[in-house]
């Protein structure tokens, strides 16, 4: 792969402006990370779900606060993975500069999460069910939809979804959406295929899950062609990850392992004693001893936290640095996290978070809700869009409120095809927040009145 390609500033959508003129100093990465911050989308974040769904504290981390230390962590990864790219790559010093690599890493961290639905991640995993087991689900998914198609419904994935967001539903009547940079969306694709591909595509991390859908597959397509993504070899549509995508996953990493855990201390399912044996391999004795002498646990704790990130940022890079070549011929599919010097310590994070936090009662509670809510939503939405296709645009009473709750009322379901009207609804209820979803299910529900 190249780099003046793999960095290309030709927005996604939009015809390639001549260039010309003095550089300033907002750059065009600049532009994207203020069209992230500037969006429904990214705003809807600060109302969903992270690990602890429906919080009252106000301290524990939601989808918004997560993607923003994300996106900070991934700022700092880029900007010293540019230094390896100038060690590795001599001539590309005046080519490629580190406040660039920084700000895509960090803008594509901004947005991973954007496409992610109420309830976490088991909120995909009722999406999925929905249209897999239910009887109506499965009748939209099993019907005329092509293999693809109906993949996109029954595995349904928040990153799809999320670059569906960026590339099409912020600006739906703009050809690429918000129109991003190739160099940002390449970098957010952490898995640049479509949902059904041959077994020999679905190999390593990149293809251990899928990043766009069929209604976006040309505009990906597009996308993969300008930064130069080397297609991997099988019938289906699958490249090659962009280096910058293991920058932007190790962020990710970091920041859940890490972060996750803190919540679980704060919210008293951690005890200090688990939380500080988890840090240990990552401080010195000194900062131990530093980390005592602040006194109460919580300052403690967050002492911890900013030593441990420190070095865990410089050890990502290592790994980016040792595997350099290989990054760039694509032939490296793995997570940078497996090949830390202390992977199994690092992996020690998620062990305890699978065992104590993501299964504590608070939050098993509110998944278990959420099911509830996003299969009575993708219910009654479905019968509502599905009535209107069946009537030739005249729907009964019922499915018309149904349809007027949505943006866009009946109209924005005309004359779609079957697998247009199931993305539709997916895209309504997948962009709500945990609370609105709660609501709206209420409402229509009759448990509670406006």
């Amino acid at each position: 792969m190249d780099w003046t390609k793999l960095l290309s500033v030709k927005r996604l959508g939009r015809k390639a402006e001549a260039g010309g003129g003095e550089p300033v100093p907002r750059t065009e990465f600049t532009r994207d990370y203020d069209r992230i911050i500037f969006s429904s989308a990214f705003r809807r974040l600060q109302d969903k779900t992270q690990v602890f769904p429906l919080a009252k504290s106000d301290y524990i981390r939601t989808r918004l606060t997560h993607s923003l230390e994300v996106a900070s962590v991934g700022r700092s990864l880029g900007m010293l993975a540019a230094d390896v790219i100038h060690e590795k790559d001599k001539h590309l010093r005046d080519v490629v500069a580190a406040q660039d690599i920084g700000s895509i890493v960090s803008v594509a961290c901004l947005a991973h999460d954007i496409g992610n639905p109420p309830f976490g991640h088991s909120g995909e995993d009722a999406i999925q069910e929905w249209f897999a087991k239910s009887e109506a689900g499965a009748k939209i998914s099993g019907g005329k939809l092509s293999p693809s198609e109906s993949a996109d419904l029954t595995k349904f994935e928040g990153n799809a979804q999320g670059f569906r967001t960026v590339a099409a539903l912020q600006y739906p009547g703009q050809y690429g959406g918000l129109q991003l940079t190739c160099a940002v969306l390449g970098a957010f694709t952490k898995y640049p295929r479509e949902s059904s591909v041959d077994d020999c595509q679905s190999r390593g991390k990149s293809g251990a899950k899928f990043g766009f859908m069929q209604s976006e597959k040309a505009l990906f397509e597009e996308l993969a062609d300008e930064v130069g993504l080397p297609r991997k070899h099988g019938q289906g549509l699958a490249w090659q990850r962009h280096p910058l995508a293991f920058l932007v996953e190790a962020a990710d990493d970091i920041c859940y392992h890490i972060m996750d855990i803190e919540d679980g201390f704060r919210a008293g399912v951690v005890t200090f004693e688990e939380l500080r044996d988890l840090h240990r391999p990552w401080l010195t004795a000194a900062q131990l001893d530093r980390a005592t002498s602040l006194g109460e646990h919580r300052r403690q704790a967050e002492f911890f936290r900013a030593l441990t990130l420190n070095t865990l940022i410089f050890s990502m890079v290592a790994v980016f640095r040792d595997k350099y070549d290989a990054i760039l011929n694509g032939m490296f599919d793995q997570e940078l996290a497996a090949h830390l010097e202390r992977a199994k310590e690092f992996e020690a994070f998620k062990t305890r978070a699978v065992k104590q936090v993501y299964c504590a009662r608070p939050v098993v509670e509110v998944e278990a809700c959420g099911f509830e809510v996003i299969n009575g939503l993708l219910g009654a939405f479905s019968d509502a869009v599905e009535d209107k296709a069946l009537r030739n645009d005249k729907p009964g009473p019922r499915a018309r409120v149904l349809l007027n709750l949505m943006p866009g009322g009946e109209e924005s379901v005309k004359d779609l095809s079957q697998y247009e009207r199931a993305i539709r609804v997916t895209d309504f209820v997948s962009g709500m927040t945990d609370s609105y979803a709660v609501e709206l299910y209420q409402r229509i529900r009759g448990i509670s009145l406006p």
